[in-house]
């Protein structure tokens, strides 16, 4: 049976174009086919080889969605925390990809259901996170928060992000949530610029059921976005809510440093004068 692995590169960084052409002279050096994602669908992808910043993970995770594909990145964007190696290791991740020499990990997503005032219903799915956002800048958007069926509070404010571990290290901590381990099960809100004095960042469980709703007496409507990808429109008298997603996402691990290593790293943190419980 004839291997495929898919190749998803970044539209417009020449050095992501360049690594492909060395990435797919590997794969094919070991009888592997490379596809492209408009040739996914010509039989089974035993992986996909990404390379690009998060941004471009996420897409990939979009094309791949259904399949159960496992996503290897390689980060040519800024942090890439959901990449495995950086561009100068492209040549190596192929090889590894050749030799199945990587752990498939699985990380939680997020299923997102609108229902509209007219009772109407769509739904979308989040890796990072599921951000409700008012569509209005000069207004404020004003919301009730619930967890599991019972309101939590109500107030005016920026917005809301509903994220996953994985997300924390994304828009979550950009709006001041705290940063949790991908292998911890839990789910987060976190309220941006918020006017209340009880809108600190929660972590609840991961078979909770997070809402927003859109109060009616809101001067803004709001845009839920998934990953920044996906856009519902949810005018005053919406309610959001945010499950554990049905399907998780794979990623290939071609590593098996800590999470700790990973954060230090990414985030360049100082970490002189830890002596490690030594004497």
């Amino acid at each position: 049976m004839t291997r495929r692995i898919l190749l998803l590169v970044h539209p417009t960084r020449p050095e992501a174009r360049e690594a492909a052409d060395l990435v797919s002279a590997e794969l094919r050096e070991n009888d592997i086919v490379p596809v492209t994602e408009e040739e996914i669908d010509g039989g089974e992808v035993e992986l996909a080889i990404v390379l690009g910043g998060d941004g471009t993970i996420l897409r990939a995770a979009e094309v791949t969605r259904g399949r159960r594909t496992p996503l290897v990145g390689v980060n040519l964007g800024h942090v890439g925390f959901l990449a495995e190696s950086e561009v100068e290791e492209a040549v190596d991740v192929a090889r590894r990809a050749a030799a199945r020499d990587y752990v498939v990990e699985e990380r939680m997503t997020l299923d997102v259901t609108v229902t509209f005032p007219d009772g109407t219903v769509q739904s979308s799915w989040a890796i990072n996170e599921a951000s409700v956002e008012k569509d209005d800048r000069s207004r404020m958007l004003e919301v009730a928060v619930g967890i599991d069926g019972r309101g939590l509070s109500s107030f005016g404010c920026d917005g809301v992000v509903l994220a996953t571990p994985t997300g924390s290290t994304a828009y979550a901590f950009s709006a001041g949530g705290p940063v949790v381990w991908p292998d911890v099960e839990a789910m987060l809100v976190v309220p941006i610029s918020a006017h209340a004095l009880f809108a600190r960042p929660l972590v609840v469980a991961p078979t909770s059921t997070m809402a927003v709703e859109v109060l009616a007496r809101s001067y803004s409507g709001a845009q839920v976005w998934c990953d920044g990808r996906r856009r519902i429109d949810a005018p005053p008298g919406s309610h959001i809510e945010v499950v554990r997603g049905a399907e998780p996402v794979r990623l290939a691990r071609l590593h098996t440093a800590p999470f700790t290593d990973r954060l230090v790293r990414k985030f360049d943190l100082p970490v002189s004068g830890w002596r490690g419980g030594g004497s």
